[in-house]
């Protein structure tokens, strides 16, 4: 994973070396993401410009990445995990054995949905010098950032984070998942639209414990492709516990050449943080004596946290409260596992959304209430926790891969009927994975309830927060907040808190949109906040204010 940026629209008057300059200095903003190696490409119309964290083909994979004849410059910021069956079935002239490479190859081939064949994570920009045309792409579910604008000159500019591009164009927004965007037709268009989306094509679909559970293995050991020393993030709660003991599962192994020699890190290292006595680090110990990992788990104490909170909003973009207390024990966590070599980690992001993991999802009246709003919270996940997962650990040049949201496994599980999803009533959230698991992990990780990770690092974290923000925002800063930031205006000290510091770094109404409603409250959606009166009058994002379902033990 690496960081990209593109000037498109080049005219023949145009400068190239002072041009050429600027991107380098504008893609320095960003070189935490790749401090491996850098390169630039110059042409007639675009410059492309890559910092490399090297993590697959490290001795030959630099980019750009050019065609034997010279025609196609490819930037890519991501991983193609089925990238082998790709190059394979290609007769197309590799001259790397990067898996990025294969982009390249299938545009070649001429088919215009040819990004659909890819299962991966990934943000790239294609110019085709000989047709004097361009390429810019998203993957399906954002959980790589991009952003795209205007410079003054109206060249099409994109950055994989918006700091690059902040002061050359105006009208900096994120480029929308699962899009691509084709200077030869014009437009922006919608490449990936899944059946599963609507209810109907879903009911009455069943998926068995087994299939479910031979689904998310088969996506753990695709993502574990690596030619450096990797890792899992794990929090002991179940999303990063079923992610560990997959990993731990296959690790002996080099995925690489099919599980044939034996893995050039065969001793699976996991990492948790948390301040002194939180409940992650006792259940991710736990995990990990189950599992036998080699685990390290980190203590972090508020002021640390509190140090780094300027820093943090710097890199991860954002204003939203959630994402900003979750997104700085990760932060710090990350640099810790940055200092021990390791330079890819296994996460477990996005189990929540398809599986309905929150636990206002227990109020949810239907099965197609239910689907639907997991269809929703998926489309948002690129502003939330994929954002978070992604742009904290990026910060210190360590990846993060996200197994329960590839696209394969997706397809699986986003296919079967909600009602099999569904909770309340004794059943507790996300029961369909957990019994597709069943002794897999011991008992108290398999039906641990769900804690937001901004919780379970310490509750202390949050209420220090809140505390502080109560002493540095005054009263009277936060009756004219509508004033200071009309577009998403803060409603509590905390919130305003981090506004305050993100118009700082990204000052702006464009800046300021990119952030989509400004807080993520337990349900995010309208939709969801009709299941519950209480919901709708609720101000605060964690995970202890649904009232009536943290604090129950629900019978298995």
């Amino acid at each position: 994973m690496c960081s990209i940026l593109g000037i498109f629209g080049l005219q023949p008057g145009d400068d190239s070396a002072a041009l050429r300059v600027h991107a380098v200095e504008l893609s320095r903003r960003q070189r935490h993401r790749g401090p491996d190696w850098s390169g630039v490409f110059v042409g007639d119309g675009a410059i492309l410009v890559h910092e490399r964290l090297a993590i697959v083909d490290p001795a030959s994979g630099s980019q750009p990445l050019l065609s034997r004849d010279g025609h196609l410059a490819l930037a890519v910021n991501g991983e193609i995990y089925n990238h082998r069956e790709l190059r394979d079935a290609s007769g197309y002239d590799f001259t790397t054995g990067s898996d990025c490479e294969v982009i390249s190859a299938l545009y070649r081939d001429g088919d215009p949905d040819f990004v659909n064949r890819l299962n991966g994570i990934f943000a790239f920009a294609l110019w085709d010098a000989e047709h004097g045309r361009f390429l810019i792409a998203r993957d399906p579910i954002g959980v790589i950032p991009l952003y795209w604008g205007h410079d003054a000159q109206g060249r099409i500019c994109v950055a994989s984070e918006m700091k690059a591009l902040v002061g050359v164009c105006d009208d900096v927004a994120a480029f929308p998942p699962g899009h691509i965007y084709d200077s030869a037709a014009g437009g922006l268009r919608r490449y990936y639209d899944k059946p599963w989306r609507e209810h109907a094509a879903t009911e009455g679909t069943e998926v068995s414990p087994q299939e479910l559970r031979r689904a998310f293995e088969q996506a753990v050991h695709r993502q574990m492709m690596t030619d450096v020393p990797y890792g899992v993030l794990l929090s002991g709660g179940l999303d990063s516990s079923l992610v560990a003991a997959c990993a731990a599962r296959f690790a002996r192994d080099r995925v690489e050449d099919d599980d044939r020699s034996e893995a050039w890190w065969p001793r699976l290292h996991s990492f948790a943080i948390g301040l002194e006595g939180s409940p992650d680090l006792a259940a991710a110990q736990l995990a990990a004596d189950s599992l036998g990992t080699e685990h390290h788990g980190f203590v972090y104490t508020f002021a640390e946290g509190l140090d780094a909170l300027p820093e943090v909003i710097r890199h991860i973009e954002t204003y939203d409260v959630t994402t900003i207390r979750a997104s700085t024990p990760m932060f710090l966590l990350a640099r810790r596992i940055k200092a021990m070599g390791v330079k890819m980690v296994l996460s477990g992001e996005g189990a929540d959304e398809m599986f309905g993991g929150y636990l206002y999802f227990h109020k949810a009246p239907s099965a197609q209430a239910f689907h639907e709003e997991t269809v929703a919270k998926l489309d948002a996940l690129h502003s939330y926790d994929c954002l978070r997962a992604n742009k904290s650990m990026m910060a210190w040049g360590v990846e993060a891969r996200v197994p329960f949201l590839d696209l394969e496994f997706l397809d699986v599980a986003m296919g079967m009927d909600a009602k099999h999803k569904m909770a309340g009533g004794g059943r507790i959230e996300k029961a369909v994975i957990r019994e597709a698991f069943d002794g897999a992990l011991p008992e108290q990780i398999l039906w641990r309830q769900k804690e937001q990770f901004s919780d379970g690092v310490g509750y202390g974290w949050i209420d220090g927060l809140k505390d502080h923000a109560e002493a540095v925002v005054t009263d009277a800063e936060l009756a004219s907040a509508a004033v200071d930031f009309p577009h998403n205006t803060p409603e509590t000290k905390e919130a305003y808190l981090y506004r305050r510091i993100f118009d700082q770094h990204f000052p702006g109404q464009a800046c300021a949109a990119t952030v989509p409603g400004g807080k993520s409250i337990a349900c995010s959606t309208p939709a969801a906040l009709e299941w519950d009166p209480e919901f709708a009058a609720m101000a605060d994002p964690s995970g202890r204010a649904v009232q009536g379902v943290h604090e129950q033990a629900l019978a298995r």
